[in-house]
């Protein structure tokens, strides 16, 4: 697991694409390696600024969450790694189940735990390639400010990032401050 010190500065849009590109790459070759499908976890991060000390914490709710679910279903991990980036923390978990059952469950945590809806949890098949939630039966995700689809307010930049960034603050912080 590579450890860093969390960046104060936020980071460019070539390297948030660099990034992209390097977890596609790593999801291709575990789909190759392993044969199995994939859990990418990555956390929504508005703004230029992908790692803190909020978003670190809410990564590691995020991983104790996965991996508890992965551990009551007793579905077998082949392999797991954690990545501590300047463009966002990353996860990945290899599982031998069935992708569209473990989509379910993902989307199901996303919507259940208070934080969820900061986690990114993509299901990924071997064969037939990334599981929508569309293929649930679930609708896309809604705007964190709004009722509108959350990818179409993003694309429009409907909203001020700074409202957006806000709003995902205080959504970490009501859950760190619950006690």
């Amino acid at each position: 697991m590579e450890m860093m010190t969390p960046a104060a500065a936020g980071v460019s849009l070539d390297a948030l694409l660099a990034a992209k590109e390097r977890r596609a790459a790593r999801q291709a070759d575990w789909l190759e390696h392993y044969q199995q499908p994939i859990i990418s976890l990555t956390l929504v991060t508005p703004g230029e600024v992908k790692d803190s000390i909020r978003y670190r914490n809410t990564m590691g709710v995020a991983l104790q969450a996965c991996d508890q679910l992965l551990w009551q279903n007793r579905w077998a991990i082949q392999d797991r790694q954690v990545l501590w980036l300047p463009t966002g923390a990353e996860a990945i978990w290899s599982v031998a189940h069935p992708a569209a059952e473990i989509k379910a469950h993902c989307a199901a945590l996303e919507q259940s735990h208070p934080l969820g809806r900061l986690w990114d949890l993509d299901v990924i098949c071997p064969t037939n390639g990334p599981v929508g939630r569309q293929s649930l039966g679930s609708g896309m995700r809604s705007c964190l400010l709004c009722n509108e689809v959350a990818h179409a307010c993003a694309r429009s930049r409907r909203h001020p990032v700074e409202q957006v960034v806000a709003k995902v603050e205080k959504i970490i912080d009501d859950w760190f401050a619950r006690d």
